[in-house]
């Protein structure tokens, strides 16, 4: 079974960057897909970004694209999701979520394909 532990979060002005971090327990952390969701206050949960078992792939969302970028370390057991030029509109609750695969190169954009989640780090994006 893998645990998750997401940290990184915080205030940060606009224009400004973080750098979040999911540590992961357990072996079986390279099986696993990886994703990044976030919710935000009075909104439902969505999909940020994903990377594959492998690495080899990565897909993000249109709102994140060019200014997020999700990697990985499985030596290291730790999935990152570096976050450039924030906006407000980024301020939410990320989370760090692991989906079982056996492909090593497909990528799921869906909360219901991730069976393991973190509790979640906050980011706040002031203006």
């Amino acid at each position: 079974q893998v645990q998750l532990v997401e940290s990184g979060g915080g205030l940060v002005q606009a224009g400004g960057s973080l750098r979040l971090s999911c540590a992961s327990s357990g072996r079986t952390f390279s099986s696993n897909a990886m994703g990044w969701f976030r919710q935000a206050p009075g909104k439902e949960r969505e999909f940020a970004a994903a990377i594959s078992r492998s690495g080899i792939s990565t897909y993000y969302t249109d709102s994140v694209k060019g200014r997020f970028t999700i990697s990985r370390d499985n030596a290291k057991n730790t999935v990152y999701l570096q976050m450039n030029s924030l906006k407000p509109e980024d301020t939410a609750v990320y989370y760090c979520a692991a989906a079982g695969d056996t492909f090593g190169y497909r990528v799921y954009t869906h909360s219901n394909q991730y069976d393991t989640w973190g509790q979640g780090t906050q980011v706040t994006v002031s203006s």
